[in-house]
């Protein structure tokens, strides 16, 4: 079995792992409110969905 002659720096360890982050969720204003809300979601504050009330335990 195949064993590293030399111990791999923390920097060259790192350097394969540049590509492997996450994106950034993306943010967009509700329609209704202005609120900033996460896209393809409802929205925490007035609790709408694409026009319609789908949360409605939410304050207004």
């Amino acid at each position: 079995m195949a064993v590293p002659k030399r111990k791999v720096s923390k920097s060259r360890r790192d350097k394969g792992r540049t590509h492997k982050k996450t994106a950034g969720v993306n943010v967009s204003a509700c329609p209704e409110c202005g609120e900033a809300k996460q896209s393809h979601a409802a929205c925490r504050s007035c609790g709408t969905y694409k026009g319609r009330t789908v949360l409605a335990d939410m304050e207004v």
